[in-house]
């Protein structure tokens, strides 16, 4: 039987990645201390502390790949010129959309889905804070398990 106490350390497991707005690495920092000091005391901490820390560590692994697919188009673009930004001092400035590039088209759906995996990850952290605060368990879909 749980009681309130376990329910309450899980909860705020997860609710911790959420520090990371103010304290740097705080999506790691903050799960990391509350498991650790917590998880010989409940199976069920110890099972909500690993699946936040690994799904935090599963987002990390999938923004470097991201990031890595697109560096090399930003760099291909950097050194091609802009082709749809004409600057020719501050009174002759205008934009020519009637031709963008290519490259345009893959790092903005590469930053579309960036946006898009955030406000998922956002969603499953209150999802999974939710499901541990009525005593259950969550298992965050996508993540790798890096701690068993």
């Amino acid at each position: 039987m749980l009681d309130n106490h376990q329910k309450n350390i899980a909860t705020f497991i997860h609710l911790s990645t959420f520090s990371r707005f103010i304290i740097p690495l705080g999506n790691f920092i903050g799960p990391i201390i509350l498991w650790i000091t917590n998880k010989e005391k409940s199976e069920f901490v110890d099972s909500h502390g690993k699946q936040a820390i690994n799904f935090q560590i599963s987002i990390l692994l999938y923004t470097l790949i991201i990031g890595t697919l697109t560096i090399p188009f930003f760099f291909l673009k950097f050194f091609n010129g802009i082709d749809f930004i004409d600057f020719h001092g501050f009174n002759d400035f205008h934009i020519n959309i009637g031709k963008p590039s290519p490259l345009l088209y893959i790092t903005g759906g590469l930053g579309v889905l960036a946006v898009f995996g955030f406000i998922l990850e956002l969603i499953f952290i209150v999802i999974a804070s939710l499901k541990a605060r009525d005593g259950e368990l969550y298992n965050y879909p996508l993540t790798i398990n890096f701690i068993k």
